[in-house]
């Protein structure tokens, strides 16, 4: 047997490394369902917004412009029977402006009906240079903070069996020593690219198993994270030019396709099978063990109280 075929096994759901996004929802009827992904524009949330809106269900698709989020939606091609004569909802969402976020928040409630499930898909990485919002490092403003403030602000839009998927990495074990640094939250103290992208990743999942928790496993509202895997999409831009030549020479080995990487939200968002799991963390659309931080449940409550702060005041 091949290293490839290893790596790509699949597990007791008959799913794993390889499969796409439309694979991981295939069968399934989601019309009727709403469902809201972040970052549809392009990379991981286009292919989910065309893997489930191909399968009937109505998306609110959200990107830095409503008019790149209506580009994208325009893209999903509903399969046979389904979803036919559905209006998707493109909607601006700048995750680094709370102004953004909260009247995308007020738009979801003006236009849509209860969510299904909420995919937190959209972030940035490794940005070369410390950049800041509302004087937070950047990648930890985006990747995290607007997604709290969305999620918070939408769950009383959310379903009684309604999901809120978030997209973490695996790279949350590069974050500090600490998980996440409280005392440099602006990044003005110390900046290194790839921690401060690990702290944001840590925070999403620390997010997700805090919200699992507030929800409570009788609520039938869940929440999960994920990591999609490494995956060549628009993210790889700031990664240095030798590392770039890298990843396109292992990229046939090491890299998943857009549409591979999509595959584990799209199922956590829609698949039956995981109706009813919450706080867990999956990767290849299998269960998976996050690092000690990330199962750290006084981290995850400090952040939620420190995340409200932030919001509050801004």
């Amino acid at each position: 047997m091949s290293i490839l075929s290893l790596i790509k096994r699949n597990g007791e759901n008959g799913l794993g490394y390889g499969t796409t996004a439309a694979e991981a929802v295939a069968g399934l009827d989601l019309a009727g369902r709403t469902i809201l992904v972040t970052g549809c524009r392009s990379g991981l949330g286009l292919e989910t917004i065309l893997a489930l809106g191909g399968r009937g269900a109505r998306i609110i698709g959200t990107a830095r412009t409503e008019e790149l989020a209506r580009g994208a939606l325009a893209r999903i091609a509903p399969g046979p029977g389904l979803g036919a004569g559905v209006q998707h909802l493109p909607l601006a969402c700048q995750l680094a402006d709370l102004a953004s976020v909260r009247a995308c928040v007020a738009a979801v409630g003006r236009a849509a009906p209860p969510l299904d499930a909420i995919v937190c898909n959209a972030g940035i990485m490794a940005l070369p240079r410390l950049e800041q919002a509302h004087g937070y490092e950047l990648q930890f403003f985006t990747n995290h903070l607007g997604h709290f403030a969305l999620v918070t602000g939408l769950l009383d839009r959310l379903a009684p069996r309604g999901r809120v998927v978030v997209v973490s990495s695996d790279a949350h074990r590069r974050a500090p020593s600490e998980g996440i640094a409280f005392d440099n939250l602006s990044g003005e103290k110390r900046y290194v690219p790839w921690e401060a992208y690990g702290q944001s990743k840590l925070a999403n999942l620390l997010f997700s198993n805090e919200l699992a928790r507030r929800l409570g496993g009788s609520s039938g509202r869940t929440a999960n994270a994920l990591h999609p895997g490494v995956i060549k999409t628009p993210l790889s831009r700031h990664i240095p030019g030798v590392a770039q030549l890298a990843l396109a020479l292992a990229s046939p080995f090491v890299l998943k396709s857009p549409a591979e990487g999509a595959a584990t939200q799209s199922y956590l968002a829609a698949h039956p099978r995981v109706a009813e799991v919450s706080g867990r963390y999956f990767k290849d659309c299998q269960p998976a063990t996050p690092s000690a931080l990330g199962r750290d449940g006084a981290l995850a409550t400090r952040l939620w109280d420190e995340s409200e702060r932030i919001v509050a005041r801004l």
